[in-house]
């Protein structure tokens, strides 16, 4: 029973990762929960024996996975906006040039 539950969590990990219309950082969070909730249900079945163990290890496992799945998402170059300042005094609003990742500016 347990190695059925435990292909069910695998293939519902791989049909969810694969959605194109989520932003990386919440395909990984998605794919933290999945993988968190299985793995969480398996050590609380494991520990308890019992339903209301099995429960709360997989919403704990889900939690934590989810929030180190988004916590490990890696920011990419170019979201972060500088002010700058044109020869002719006008401020305006750009995404960062290399000097802002450096610490040269």
């Amino acid at each position: 029973m347990i190695i059925k539950k435990a292909i069910l969590a695998v293939l519902m990990t791989a049909a969810l990762a694969g959605c194109e219309t989520q932003t990386e950082g919440q395909q990984r969070a998605t794919t933290g929960a999945l993988v968190g909730g299985a793995g969480g249900a398996l050590v609380g079945q494991a520990i308890g024996g019992n339903t209301k163990s099995t429960v709360i290890g997989a919403a704990s496992g889900a939690l934590l996975g989810a929030v180190v799945g988004s916590a490990t998402t890696p920011k990419r170059r170019g979201e972060q906006m500088c002010r700058y300042q044109a020869r002719d005094g006008r401020i305006y609003t750009a995404p960062c040039d290399d000097r802002y990742y450096n610490g040269d500016y």
